[in-house]
């Protein structure tokens, strides 16, 4: 753990994205692009994030599809590089995002295994200690020399999520993907990243369930445009959303931009 008071720390935080708006490429237009620029638009996904999140904490990040979430979440866990502004995270950043990123499908469970902990930095000890608790979580210890290309998605999921949790990271970040899971391991996965918490790890969730979010964050943070809208206790943010959602002429969704 970190002797600071926070895991995560955001400061006017931006993130741009280049959208083109070109139809499937063909020769013709290939050559025709070689003259002139394609065309597009420059979409600002967040603009002037500024959050901070300690250790002991379950937090939430809801909003509207094309809000921002997904993407502040990809700029914590090192995927994006901001725009403009500071991310800066105290320890190792456990991630789930999409279930297929990092797995490779010919390879077996355990060769990804493997794989995913030499690629999170982690060296040959540090792996083999971390393995027993990768099959335990995961469940997964008669499918572990099966080709990963035949697990079906929630069995991709538990392998990631085994992988993420093993080594107990001070930081997890979850991308909705605990919907991929059946409803015997979404309550174990739940009740593994309140332990991370009750151990003094920051989780941070994705997720378009309200009743999960209700149950299990203790914070919410509320997007929508690319910026913080509300940030506060669960109940009272969860409200101030719900009755945006049933009062707003522009219902969640309706501006999907690809980064929510």
């Amino acid at each position: 753990m970190t002797d600071t008071d926070w895991l995560i720390r955001v400061e006017d935080l931006h993130k741009r994205f280049h959208v083109r708006r070109e139809k499937a490429p063909s020769i013709k237009r290939m050559i025709v692009r070689l003259l002139r620029p394609y065309p597009h638009e420059i979409l600002w996904a967040l603009r002037g994030v500024n959050l901070t999140i300690s250790p002991g904490h379950i937090v939430g990040l809801i909003g509207s599809n094309g809000s921002g979430k997904s993407t502040l979440l990809r700029v914590i866990g090192g995927v994006y590089v901001p725009t403009t502004g500071r991310v800066s995270v105290a320890g190792h950043v456990g991630v789930l995002f999409e279930l297929e990123s990092g797995f490779h499908g010919e390879l077996s469970g355990m060769d990804n295994i493997l794989l995913s902990g030499a690629l999170m930095g982690y060296g040959r000890k540090a792996i083999q200690e971390a393995l027993p608790r990768v099959l335990e979580i995961s469940g997964l210890a008669d499918f572990v020399n099966v080709p990963v290309k035949a697990y079906s998605s929630g069995m991709k999921f538990r392998l990631g999520f085994g992988i993420a949790m093993a080594f107990d990271p001070p930081i997890v970040l979850v991308d909705e993907v605990l919907a991929a899971a059946d409803e015997g391991f979404q309550r174990s996965a739940y009740r593994r990243l309140e332990q991370c918490r009750d151990n003094g790890a920051a989780v941070v969730i994705v997720s378009h369930e309200m009743e999960a979010v209700r149950k299990h964050c203790d914070r919410v943070v509320w997007l929508a445009d690319g910026q913080i809208r509300s940030e506060g206790p669960t109940e009272q943010v969860l409200d101030e959303y719900l009755r945006w959602v049933n009062h707003s002429p522009q219902k969640p969704g309706a501006r999907s931009s690809g980064h929510s």
